[in-house]
């Protein structure tokens, strides 16, 4: 089994090192698709990889795939510029080249970095996605707001995860959940929902003892509480922008987003 790498780039020169640097040794390719970055992004890619390509589409999935056409080897392994390999998963990837089953993709957990601690629960973890697949059981899909990977072949799981370094600040979370509740707002107003009395006040509180008790917020310890009250308003800023789009009478187009 010889495995590519697929990378997407847009602006992330701080970030890429440790990312490229966690391949080596690892895969046999690397492909990094590169959305014309403004700073040295393409330049620290080219010390890893003799393939990097300029792609002009704001379409993610897009991107995606054009990297998985210039794969030379038919396993593809999906990483994202704050991403890299941990230890134990480069050792798992050798071992599954080396003996590889009948699995056609492999299901890998996710663990995130942030405030200053790894997360072990808090919802966000093991979030286990397809990340090694063969390319021709894989496409990358879009719809009116999300991008997805649509896996068609028998699926294992690997046990060490791929490592996350999350938002740096509460602030770039914040951000985030700005953008994220936007498109969630339009897609349940072209849906034709409307915002209750009850998203206002019950939702956010379940989400937060969802996400706090439930899920295991708690053991997180501060970035737990963060992720949990920060899932809560995630939920009462969805309803509310919905219902402005209502009060407003308009029908709101999705948002472009590249990534």
């Amino acid at each position: 089994m010889k495995i590519t790498a697929v990378v997407v780039t847009y602006n992330n020169e701080k970030k890429i090192i440790d990312c490229l640097e966690s391949l080596q040794g690892v895969v046999d390719e690397i492909v990094v698709v590169d959305s014309h970055s403004t700073d040295l992004t393409r330049k620290v890619a080219a010390y890893f990889t003799d393939k990097v390509y300029r792609h002009s589409s704001a379409d993610y999935a897009a991107l995606k795939n054009f990297g998985q056409e210039k794969a030379s080897f038919n396993w593809i392994l999906s990483l994202e510029p704050d991403e890299r390999l941990s230890r134990g998963l480069k050792l798992e990837l050798l071992k599954v080249k080396q003996k590889p089953d009948e699995a056609e993709g492999y299901l890998v957990p996710r663990r995130s970095f942030y405030l200053g601690r790894w997360i072990r629960h808090s919802g966000w973890y093991p979030n286990r996605r397809i990340r090694l697949y063969r390319k021709d059981k894989g496409s990358w899909v879009r719809d009116r707001f999300r991008v997805s990977l649509n896996f068609t072949g028998s699926s294992g799981r690997l046990k060490n995860p791929v490592e996350h370094l999350a938002f740096a600040s509460i602030s770039e979370h914040l951000n985030y959940l700005n953008r994220v509740t936007e498109r969630r707002a339009q897609e349940l107003y072209l849906k034709r929902k409307k915002a209750r009395f009850y998203h206002f006040w019950v939702s956010p509180a379940a989400r937060f003892l969802a996400t706090y008790l439930g899920q295991g917020g708690w053991l997180d310890g501060f970035p737990g509480l963060v992720i949990s009250a920060l899932a809560a308003y995630s939920v009462f800023l969805k309803y509310a922008k919905l219902k402005e789009v209502w009060k407003k009478g308009e029908r709101i187009e999705p948002v472009s987003h590249s990534q």
